[in-house]
């Protein structure tokens, strides 16, 4: 078996990710590699903190969407409480939005998940040397993209009008008055080029503002 020949300096990794079939796939490969184990998986964003509190893994490994909460905040949580632990994006969805908010919430890497497992092993492996590593096309497609232009809390208003909320529903949640959450959509939709607060939604999802 892979373990059995492992170094005794393996780097640790801890794998986020909510589909099953693709966690399992994910550790099956990266557990082949001699120098790699795959110590804990979590399905779960609000997992992974206490995941790595308890397995003190070296690399996270975290998917981006996750129920509970996102790899993104999640890549901030761990920032914080296991500051030790590098922390490397694994996304099906290679948005320039995505990209600048993984490292302001101070990721280590940000990968696509259509690579080459060959590449994943590597980057777990540079990440952890104090390399950041970014997928090139996406790196490019991020400085082209320019910054996202909502504001904190427009970006609050856009995620509470899921599922049909009314302005009342949302004034309510984020206790804000109701003309204050026009104004704030209002805001958003003239900033994403849209003509409602849902296109405006759908865009800042897009673009991975949201």
């Amino acid at each position: 078996m892979p373990g059995e020949h492992r170094s005794a300096k393996c780097v640790r990794v801890l794998l986020a990710e909510d589909q099953g079939m693709m966690r399992g796939a994910l550790a099956l490969l990266l557990n082949l590699e001699p120098d790699i184990e795959v110590v804990a998986q979590v399905s779960r964003g609000d997992a992974i903190v206490d995941a790595a509190l308890l397995q003190r893994p070296d690399v996270a490994l975290l998917d981006i969407e996750l129920p509970g909460m996102s790899g993104l905040d999640a890549a901030a949580a761990l920032r914080e409480q296991a500051p030790d632990c590098r922390v490397l994006i694994l996304t099906t969805f290679g948005r320039p939005g995505y990209l600048r908010r993984a490292m302001e919430a101070g990721a280590a890497g940000f990968l696509v998940k259509d690579g080459p497992v060959e590449e994943l092993a590597d980057a777990v492996r540079r990440v952890l040397t104090g390399e950041t590593v970014i997928d090139p096309a996406l790196a490019a497609a991020a400085l082209s993209a320019g910054p996202n232009p909502l504001t904190a809390r427009e970006c609050d208003v856009l995620k509470a009008s899921v599922d049909g909320a009314t302005v009342a529903d949302i004034a309510a949640e984020l206790h804000l008055s109701e003309s204050t959450v026009r104004n704030y959509l209002s805001s958003a939709i003239g900033k994403t080029g849209t003509r409602n607060r849902m296109e405006a939604m759908r865009e800042a999802r897009q673009q991975g503002w949201l």
